[in-house]
């Protein structure tokens, strides 16, 4: 029984070895359209995926990380593997952001998912600082359109680079947390997380 458990180790770590080395070999020969892999984090698993520009999509389990795949093969190329050495980056910047040891992504991003409005909003959303929050009718106002609050509601809600691009950093004007589309659960423990990392003199609401 032990030598079965131990066969059943090694293939799997046989078939890995295989499945990264294909990767490679698809990535060198320009064959790898859209590289993704999974972390762990306190919000769930998430799924990174990156073209040759940069992470054009991180989920939440929530979405179906499968599905998710399929958009992406609908959308951008048919040609998606998992591939995590493209990602390391990506990945490693993830896990020292939960560690509290990063407050800003060094990574590029490729925003060919978002567009018009949207890619506007994505833009004043990079510009919030760690442990600061914006209303989206301030973020409505800097994006050039004071009158878009429900597109910038929307524009939160179909961002496809949560954490990298900080939607969880737009709250209402009332107070209230508003909706995420890693849950409002997820989003409480964002924004509590980066609070108890800054001091109270760098906390803060950008405008109204």
């Amino acid at each position: 029984m032990d030598e079965d458990l131990f066969a059943t180790a090694d293939e799997g770590a046989e078939l890995t070895a295989l499945r990264a080395a294909l990767a490679g070999r698809a990535d060198a020969a320009g064959l790898l359209d859209v590289a993704y892999r999974t972390v762990d984090s306190p919000v769930g698993p998430l799924l990174l995926a990156a073209t040759g520009r940069g992470v054009v999509r991180v989920a939440f389990a929530r979405e179906d990380h499968d599905a998710v795949l399929a958009q992406l093969a609908a959308r951008l190329s048919p040609r998606v593997l998992r591939a995590p050495d493209r990602l390391e980056a990506a990945a490693r910047q993830v896990g020292e952001y939960f560690e509290g040891g990063r407050r800003d992504f060094a990574v590029p991003l490729d925003l060919s998912l978002v567009s018009g409005f949207r890619r506007d909003v994505l833009g004043v959303l990079r510009g919030l600082g760690y442990g600061t929050t914006a209303s989206y009718a301030r973020v409505a106002g800097l994006a050039g359109n004071p009158r878009a609050v429900r597109a910038v509601g929307t524009a939160c809600a179909r961002n496809p680079l949560p954490l990298l691009v900080p939607c969880h950093r737009v709250v209402r004007s009332d107070g209230g947390t508003g909706e995420y589309l890693g849950g409002t659960d997820a989003k409480r423990l964002l924004l509590a997380m980066e609070a108890g990392s800054t001091s109270a003199g760098e906390r803060g609401m950008v405008g109204p």
